[in-house]
């Protein structure tokens, strides 16, 4: 058996992975807010946004390095 990954879904899963911290950030009791902030904000939101960014924008940021000539 074959499995084939492209970067799409290795960026979605990730996307994914990386999202539930911060739902249990968002739904934790208020108390332990202070233990979930630095965390969620310095590393698991960047993350998300960028993997977010990657799924919707990568063909603009691989093409340039494409190893096939653009025809004109």
């Amino acid at each position: 058996m074959k499995i084939r990954f492209n970067m799409r879904t290795i960026f979605r899963w990730l996307h994914i992975i990386v999202a539930i911290p911060i739902y249990g950030y968002l739904y934790s009791p208020f108390d332990k807010l202070p233990l979930y902030a630095p965390p969620t904000r310095f590393i698991f939101f960047p993350l998300m946004v960028l993997t977010g960014l990657l799924m919707w924008k990568g063909h603009l940021l691989r093409r340039p390095f494409s190893r096939k000539p653009q025809h004109a």
